[in-house]
């Protein structure tokens, strides 16, 4: 098996992917800020642990030591606290940073980078998103994924790196932030509460973080390369993905439809092509 580097390990996403890539029998490193390990998804006595207190503020000579002898790099750490990121000045630390890590990951040799990125690259909405359907970022950290996404191909390309970079949709499930929607609705419904929500008319890609971490760790068997989609590519309104959660507790009575507005940045639809290459072990895990 490969020795991977993972970046934001104790992230949503980070530690769904931690979590495949030990059950598929890879050594992990993981990058993490200093008293953060208790966090990380397996038990760190199986995992090696390089700490720092930013990631995004080192040079590619430290990259390069970190990636020494690894075979995968799978960069899944950004800015993104709840409320803020989405015109956040920390997203352009991150393209920086990332690029740092582009640099540093040839110079150690690494044969395999793979980025995570963002449904929110593509022009919106759309309901049948491609990977050649047209990039139109619309908020800075999208435009900064994009940014990241151009710049580390384009390197990477110039150093026979293989290159992927992982478009995430719309996730829920475990560690979810409790603002998010899933969360809130668990929450409500679990204390037997009201759940408000808009009209739910939005059309959206759902798809577990478990299911979506296991996706991208997938990427260091297959070795496949370019953008990839990870997503379910099921057309949902969020009418129906309330629905489907407050069902499980039969509590449809809770949900509260045209409670709160709409946000007039929200697209009405965006729904992904899955084009990501499935493995028979993450079939079955599937």
């Amino acid at each position: 098996m490969s020795v991977v580097l993972l970046t934001g390990a104790t992230g949503f996403v980070g530690r769904a992917i931690h979590r495949y890539l030990q059950r598929r029998g890879h050594d992990v490193r993981v990058t993490v800020r200093p008293g953060t390990a208790p966090r990380l998804a397996v038990p760190t006595p199986q995992t090696a642990i390089i700490e720092t207190d930013d990631i995004f503020a080192r040079d590619a000579a430290w990259w390069a030591k970190a990636c020494a002898g690894v075979d995968a790099v799978i960069h899944a750490a950004w800015f993104v606290e709840h409320g803020r990121y989405l015109n956040a000045p920390e997203n352009a630390d991150c393209v920086q940073g990332s690029c740092a890590l582009a640099q540093g990951a040839v110079e150690a040799g690494v044969a395999h980078v793979i980025g995570v990125g963002t449904c929110m690259e593509y022009r919106l909405p759309g309901e049948n998103l491609c990977v050649n359907a047209p990039l139109e970022p619309a908020n800075f950290y999208a435009a900064c994924k994009v940014a990241t996404y151009q710049m580390m191909r384009e390197w990477l390309a110039q150093h026979d790196t293989r290159f992927s970079w992982c478009r995430l949709f719309y996730l829920h499930g475990e560690d979810e932030h409790p603002a998010r929607i899933g969360a809130y609705l668990h929450r409500q419904l679990q204390a037997g509460k009201q759940a408000d929500l808009s009209a739910g008319t939005q059309v959206r890609d759902f798809l577990d973080v478990r299911q979506a971490g296991a996706m991208i760790a997938n990427v260091v068997d297959s070795g496949q390369t370019g953008v990839i989609n990870i997503c379910s590519g099921e057309p949902l309104t969020v009418r129906a993905f309330a629905e489907r959660i407050a069902d499980s507790y039969g509590r449809r009575d809770l949900l509260k439809f045209g409670g709160q507005p709409p946000r007039p940045s929200d697209p009405a639809a965006v729904v992904g092509v899955c084009n990501l290459k499935k493995s028979a072990e993450l079939l079955e895990f599937l």
